[in-house]
């Protein structure tokens, strides 16, 4: 899965750097906005917590995180619904990009254009699904030593586990454990970076071409910088 760890780096990085707070805001906001359909209170509603814990990671303020809570029971907001849309990059990788979105005529073209203006193209529901399955996907810091941070990983219930930097533990798990699996760590000393469910690829498509390469990031930030985009999977490793 080491594929889908330099890409979830690689967007760290990015978001990071990332001068427009506003879109990154933008997105967090709706993802705790469609998490809270499911409960406003986070201690009962594992979704909603773990979103509102990676808005506080990335410097939300509070104010705008309670907003997007509110937002559920606001009759004069607009309707937010989750949208998932398929493609394909340069070099035939395949591509998998979540929305949230209170206008799907607005969303659809966007995500289409992305695709068309950088080498790639939107495919039909369900083309490239089957090539990924839904995963837990933790990120966790820790200190000591690497084996231990990986037994503690097993012994959590974690399906797959990775040192993917110096300190820092890439955990998968099936979908319906991700929760407790994130507590378990978290009452193991683990500081959390992130928790949320991913898609994750059963293969990968290895690029050694820098062209094809430079096309297939150019596409991925295009459609990583929409507004309406909450998260974007792909099947693909950069050969080092």
């Amino acid at each position: 899965m080491s594929g889908h760890s330099k890409w979830s780096t690689i967007k760290r990085q990015k978001g990071a750097n990332d001068a427009k707070r506003g879109v990154l805001f933008t997105k967090l906001g709706n993802q705790i906005a469609v998490a809270a359909r499911g409960g406003a209170d986070p201690a009962m509603n594992a979704t909603l917590a773990m979103a509102i814990e990676k808005a506080k990671k990335s410097g939300m303020p509070l104010t705008n995180i309670d907003r997007a809570v509110q937002r559920v029971t606001d009759k004069s907001a607009a309707a937010l619904e989750e949208a998932t849309y398929e493609g394909y990059g340069p070099g035939g990788i395949a591509i998998i990009v979540e929305c949230a979105t209170d206008n799907k005529n607005r969303t659809y073209p966007d995500v289409r254009n992305a695709f068309a203006k950088n080498g790639g193209n939107v495919a039909e529901a369900g083309a490239v699904a089957f090539l990924f399955a839904r995963k837990g996907h933790i990120r966790a810091n820790f200190v000591g030593d690497n084996d231990e941070a990986m037994l503690a990983a097993i012994e959590a219930g974690a399906e797959d586990a990775e040192i993917i930097d110096d300190n820092e533990l890439s955990v998968y798990t099936d979908p319906k454990q991700l929760a407790a699996v994130r507590d378990d760590l978290r009452a193991r000393g683990l500081s959390l970076e992130s928790a949320e469910l991913t898609y994750v690829a059963n293969t990968e498509i290895e690029i050694t071409d820098e062209t094809v390469a430079a096309k297939i990031m150019k596409l991925m930030d295009a459609l990583d910088e929409l507004a309406d985009v909450v998260n974007v999977h792909a099947n693909f490793t950069i050969a080092e």
